[in-house]
């Protein structure tokens, strides 16, 4: 440990930056202790401030910028690439989609600070056409707030550091195997709770192919896009003659379904996860006939070689009904 305050010392500003930078690309490596033991450090003179600010703001701008032009070029699905390998995929979908439309640009800084979503808002501003110079502008604002206040958590407690780092030094590798552990433990317990998410036995499916032949048939079900506003800005397929409710805004829009009829729920998330928290809130209002379309809107567009088309506007769909 001794050894890696010495280096930290001598080469600090180059690990602040490698270190926020691969933690920015998605690695996982964790660059928040990089930078509060470097503002423990910068108290006695052992590393520049501005050399450690200056690394850690540009590490933050070329990991994010990447992210940023990928959403750019390939829009949706880098959030889905990112989200799915996530230990909480459809939250980390509805999170980044939620802390982006309420808070636009603003959201970069937000996100510098919940886990799941520092990596997908990047992209996504950049699949919503977010201006370079805007991105620039407001990730060069949330990098220097995350370094500063890191930095000064780190001065805050610098004697208190030394003491653990003191500390872990003597415990050696039993202190390195109980890490591995917890972070084993963590995972672990992560894993089953998405397991026992994906639990469906009280959800019925509907193939792509019965649902094509239904809507054909002139009198199907209503269909329902839950996905979010975010989401269908994101993504401009869809379904035809669906009505784009969220799921947030779907015990609100209860009234809609009391014709009686058929409902067929959709997302676009891995595991349909979303459209099944959907058809539990309509079968907990006391909706008898609610399916989820297996394997989302990819599995309709699939089966369906068509020009994407526009979904319904909630409210025009609602005065049709």
């Amino acid at each position: 440990m001794n050894d890696f305050v010495s280096l930290l010392a001598s080469q600090g500003a180059a690990l602040v930056f490698a270190a926020t930078l691969a933690t920015r690309l998605g690695a996982p490596v964790p660059a928040v202790p990089f930078l509060v033991v470097a503002g423990g450090l910068t108290v006695g003179g052992q590393l520049s401030v501005v050399a450690v600010v200056l690394a850690a703001v540009l590490g933050n701008i070329l990991g994010d910028g990447v992210w940023f032009l990928a959403g750019r070029r390939w829009g949706y699905r880098v959030m889905r690439l990112l989200c799915r390998i996530s230990l909480s995929p459809d939250s980390c979908v509805r999170r980044s989609e939620s802390i982006l439309g309420r808070w636009g640009g603003w959201s970069l800084i937000a996100a510098k600070f919940v886990p799941g979503v520092s990596v997908v808002a990047p992209p996504m501003a950049g699949a919503l056409g977010m201006s370079n110079l805007r991105f620039l502008a407001y990730e060069t604002l949330a990098a220097l707030i995350w370094t500063l206040l890191c930095l000064f958590v780190g001065r805050i407690f610098h004697a208190a550091i030394q003491d653990v780092l003191a500390v872990i030094s003597n415990i050696g590798l039993g202190a390195l195997a109980i890490g591995v552990l917890a972070l084993a433990a963590f995972i672990g317990w992560r894993w089953r709770q998405r397991r026992l998410a994906q639990q469906v036995d009280d959800i019925v499916h509907i193939q792509v192919e019965a649902l094509r032949e239904a809507l054909a048939a002139g009198a199907g079900p209503t269909v329902i896009d839950v996905r979010s506003d975010e989401a269908r800005a994101l993504d401009a397929r869809a379904i035809p003659g669906a009505i784009g409710i969220g799921l947030k805004q779907l015990p609100k829009r209860l009234s809609t379904f009391a014709d009686g009829r058929e409902v067929v729920v959709f997302c676009d998330c891995p595991d349909d996860a979303t459209a099944i928290a959907a058809a539990r809130v309509l079968m907990g209002a006391g909706l008898p006939r609610v399916r989820v379309l297996a394997g989302g809107l990819d599995a309709w567009v699939a089966l369906h070689a068509a020009e994407p088309m526009r979904t319904v506007p909630p409210l025009a769909a609602a005065h049709s009904a």
